[in-house]
């Protein structure tokens, strides 16, 4: 079984397909998204800086990834990524972001994930695409899966102040996050 905390060194580079152009200045939705928590996040409710990142799923230890997963760009690479955010978590807090994981998979689904990884932060449901589709956030379809491209935005006071997309590779996205909020501070 593979690791999943680990790329291939083969996976294809996503293009800029333009999908994210028109997301800055944008204002976040105001919609209730189920937490690993147990409690309801409006993001656009939050009144400091926020770190969004939008992924299309993690993998389970012993369960094979949907056929021809690491072909499709940009979709490998989420559990990396959610471990690099857990491990810059203290220097993101340090700088006054509040960080939120957002993919399509169950609350449930996701609580396993959190506790798995030990990620210090909320991972958020959006099961039935309310958030992605009110920003209008591009998407792909794999085993009549809707997911949700790779994007990171950072927010404040509700407004989307920086877009990164395409993300790759996934495991120095928070690096790259980092690097923005100490120059844009």
């Amino acid at each position: 079984m593979e690791d999943l905390k680990k790329l291939p060194k083969d996976l294809p580079v996503p293009v800029n397909d333009g999908a994210c152009n028109r997301l800055l200045g944008e204002s976040l939705p105001s919609i209730n998204l189920y937490s690993t928590s147990g409690r309801y996040v409006d993001l656009s409710a939050i009144s400091g800086r926020v770190v969004i990142y939008c992924y299309p799923m993690t993998g389970k230890p012993g369960i094979q990834l949907p056929n021809g997963w690491d072909q499709i760009p940009g979709a490998r690479g989420c559990t990396p990524q959610s471990c690099a955010f857990r491990d810059h978590y203290q220097e993101l807090s340090e700088l006054e972001a509040q960080v939120f994981g957002v993919s399509t998979q169950t609350t449930e689904y996701q609580m396993e994930v959190a506790e798995r990884l030990h990620l210090p932060f909320e991972l958020l449901s959006d099961r039935d695409l309310s958030f992605a589709k009110a920003l209008k956030l591009p998407m792909f379809e794999v085993e009549r899966m809707q997911l949700i491209k790779r994007v990171t935005i950072i927010a404040e006071v509700g407004k989307i102040v920086k877009v990164f997309y395409p993300v790759f590779p996934p495991n120095r996205n928070a690096d790259e996050v980092l690097d923005w909020l100490r120059n844009n501070t």
